[in-house]
């Protein structure tokens, strides 16, 4: 059996890695994450461009599609006005959006279900799906929804019930023209 001496236990960090070890191997992860390619910011953020619509009837589809399943629309944000309404007051030239919004709603089944398995998963609720243009693009309208992830049962559900409604939703805005 290998025994170390008393004075080799005080160079150990957590999990038996030497102290030096660990810390070279920390700065090393810490360069590559700085020198390599840029992390993308909504690497948890997923999109979809409704082809053939436009910002009204997009947003009234999500709505339809949204209680197509049963959901309640809890509030829907004029996230757009804000901006413009803020962006003097903080420098800013313009909102970068044409028009923007975000539909919030919940399910209480679900949100029972992301409970049980941990409360912390409260801030999972309400979930939310924005819709936008921007200037750059007027014609192209964005679905776009945080992805709660594969973590759990409930977050799969969560994240398949979004991609459900987005999906139904972008059908709908084309069928409207």
């Amino acid at each position: 059996m290998f025994r170390m001496s008393p004075s080799s236990l005080l160079l150990l960090a957590p999990f038996g890695a030497p102290f030096f070890l660990r810390s070279a191997c920390g700065l090393l992860i810490g360069l590559a994450c700085c020198l390599g390619s840029p992390v993308l910011a909504a690497d948890d953020v997923a999109t979809k461009v409704v082809a053939g619509s436009d910002f009204s009837a997009t947003r009234e589809a999500l709505v339809e599609a949204i209680e197509a399943e049963g959901l309640v629309v809890s509030a829907v944000i004029p996230f757009n006005q804000m901006l413009a309404r803020t962006a003097g007051d903080l420098a800013k030239s313009a909102s970068p959006f044409v028009g923007a919004e975000i539909v919030q709603f919940c399910s209480s089944q679900l949100a029972w279900q992301l409970l049980e398995e941990d409360v912390s998963q409260i801030a999972l609720c309400p979930l939310s799906i924005a819709v936008y243009t921007t200037p750059g693009e007027p014609a192209a309208v964005v679905l776009a929804w945080r992805m709660p992830g594969q973590g759990s049962a409930g977050r799969g559900r969560a994240e398949k019930l979004l991609r459900k409604i987005v999906d139904r939703a972008a059908e709908l805005a084309r069928l409207r023209w």
